[in-house]
């Protein structure tokens, strides 16, 4: 993510956060090798963020981030969560991201959390 934006910009999250218990992980593969990930991190008892959603490059444009995601709001929508946000970046590397958000039904929504505007994020959020 270093060259997508300022390390005050970067939101990812590390291996020991991922591990913890307000964060669902799913992983896709092929044969024995992740080709992409998608988390869901609680935000309370009805809101969750989209976090980690990542497709190996050389995987690109195979429908993988659709199944990760569709498979993450399933299970979002099936425990009860009413709404499911995201931030990502703002640069024309994620227009792709964008797409597929905005295909998914997600739209565009101010900063939520611990979030706060920055030129460097787009915010969006979905209704369950």
């Amino acid at each position: 993510m270093k060259p997508t934006a300022p390390n005050e910009s970067r939101h990812a999250l590390d291996l020991e956060t991922l591990q913890t218990p307000t964060v669902r992980l799913w992983t896709a593969h092929i044969d024995d090798e992740i080709v992409g990930t998608v988390a869901l991190v609680e935000i309370d008892l009805k809101h969750a963020e989209l976090k980690a959603m990542r497709t190996a490059p050389r995987c690109r444009r195979q429908g993988i981030a659709a199944k990760l995601l569709e498979h993450a709001l399933v299970d979002a929508s099936s425990r009860g969560l009413s709404r499911v946000s995201l931030e990502t970046g703002a640069a024309s590397f994620f227009a792709a991201a964008h797409a597929l958000y905005r295909k998914a039904g997600f739209q565009d929504s101010g900063p939520f959390g611990r979030y706060s505007e920055d030129p460097h994020s787009v915010f969006m959020t979905r209704t369950l």
